[in-house]
């Protein structure tokens, strides 16, 4: 009877890799610090894959531990070792990459492209490329797709950069110390954005999807929950709001934009940055939040006056400036301790319930149209099917606005609803610059711009 006992008890199920993830409470995630990745942002840890984990960690109901390695080449090494139960770091699928990894459900898509400096000969097709310098990062799926490519072109050369990222490798490019560099599209054009000289020469691949990587195993209870997750997020639309989020304003700006914008940083910007940290002070706003609209609307002209009226460096309607009690819409300090007021007062207008960053782009985009306006728009999103708290279901329907069949059923009739979906978008840009900007002054000598994170975190 004894036997029996303990032959049953050594027959115990061993629990699943899900189950000891739960009892650990804890899911080891892989990833890298970058701008598509993982990063310190002005408000804490920031980036689409951070987002992503925090998501799936809470639908499973454990908490993230993020490992960064050194290098890009070590995630995989690192997962097939067991160091950790996910890689998210933006990884291609590859049939190379299949033998050795899993891969959940595809989340985005984008393909490789070439990029090259302006005022050089831009290469059309792969046989450009030959007797040039090009660069990749190692272990990258770039790798592979020039390997593929040596085939077809024998005298096809490249150099595999270790412990790099894309902005270095565009500021190679920039030092003419290479000719071509093959990234991802994604992580180009956030990239581009800091360097008006680097052009897009073409597409490389076709369209290739990224996802996250799991270790190949009989257990599949952990990759089911991934299916799950995906399954839900890309249904409820969360997943297309991210993207937008991160990505839906990033190609705006055109090379004479930027080229203009750090100008007049440059030349502008430090007359007027003592008054944005004031108004900062007095709002809670970040001041280069508030600096980004005072260029969205002035470009720091104190001068600045529209057909309409609208006059100063956060163009104040005298309406508005009378409300405000403001005397002299031409003054730099009252013009911009306006402006963020007036920020502030259409801010607390907006449901309570609306979290950041939705109630922001809300609150800028009221700034720009009306706040009248912005509530028609939330009613019409509602109309459709859409989330009335979400800017990036707003932003679809704010440009109906200026349409009479749809505008006449509103209560503030018409509005050019395009404007504040471009108003919003530029200065999402403006800001994004204005943060590398400072982070780039800080860390000249470390790694890239991003602040330094721990191994685990």
């Amino acid at each position: 009877m004894v036997t029996g006992i303990f032959a049953l008890s050594g027959c115990a199920p061993q629990p699943s890799q899900l189950q000891q993830i739960l009892q650990q409470g804890e899911l080891k995630v892989l990833t890298l610090n970058g701008p598509t990745t993982f990063y310190e942002g002005p408000e804490g840890p920031a980036g689409i894959e951070y987002e992503l984990i925090q998501r799936f960690t809470d639908f499973i109901g454990v908490k993230p531990r993020f490992i960064i390695p050194d290098s890009f080449n070590e995630i995989i090494p690192a997962l097939t070792d067991g160091k950790a139960h996910i890689a998210a770091v933006g990884l291609t699928v590859t049939d190379k990459r299949k033998k050795r990894i899993r891969f959940s459900t595809p989340y985005q898509t984008i393909t490789s492209q070439v990029v090259y400096l302006s005022g050089t000969r831009k290469p059309r097709k792969p046989k450009n490329l030959l007797n040039k310098k090009i660069a990749v990062i190692a272990g990258s799926s770039h790798e592979e797709l020039l390997v593929r490519l040596q085939k077809k072109f024998p005298k096809l050369k490249w150099v595999s950069k270790q412990n790099t990222v894309m902005e270095i490798l565009m500021q190679q490019v920039l030092d003419r110390k290479i000719d071509f560099v093959i990234g991802d599209s994604n992580e180009i054009a956030i990239n581009r954005r800091y360097f008006p000289k680097i052009n897009i020469a073409f597409d490389i691949s076709p369209p290739e999807q990224l996802a996250w990587a799991l270790p190949h195993s009989q257990d599949d209870s952990l990759y089911k929950k991934t299916l799950e997750f995906f399954d839900q997020l890309k249904k409820s639309g969360e997943l297309e709001q991210l993207l937008e989020h991160y990505y839906g304003h990033v190609d705006r700006m055109n090379f004479v934009d930027k080229r203009t914008f750090w100008r007049h940083v440059e030349n502008r910007l430090p007359d007027y940055q003592h008054l944005f940290n004031k108004a900062a002070e007095l709002t809670g706003y970040d001041w280069r939040l508030l600096a980004a609209v005072s260029y969205q609307e002035s470009h720091w002209n104190p001068a600045a006056k529209s057909p309409t009226g609208v006059r100063g460096l956060m163009m104040l309607t005298k309406a508005t400036a009378k409300q405000l009690k403001i005397k002299n819409r031409l003054d730099p300090e009252q013009s911009v301790m306006g402006g963020a007021r007036y920020l502030k007062i259409i801010e607390k207008k907006i449901p309570k319930r609306i979290p950041m960053p939705d109630r922001l782009w809300m609150t800028l985009a009221g700034y720009n149209v009306g706040f009248g306006h912005l509530e028609d728009a939330r009613v019409l999103t509602q109309r459709k099917g859409g989330n009335p708290d979400k800017w990036s279901d707003i932003r679809k329907y704010l440009p109906e606005l200026s349409k009479p069949k749809v505008y006449k059923t509103l209560r503030y009739g018409y509005a050019r609803g395009n404007e504040p979906v471009n108003y919003v978008d530029n200065i999402k840009n403006y800001f994004d610059l204005l943060v590398w900007k400072e982070k780039l002054g800080k860390s000249r000598k470390k790694r890239n711009q991003f602040n330094p994170m721990p191994k685990t975190l």
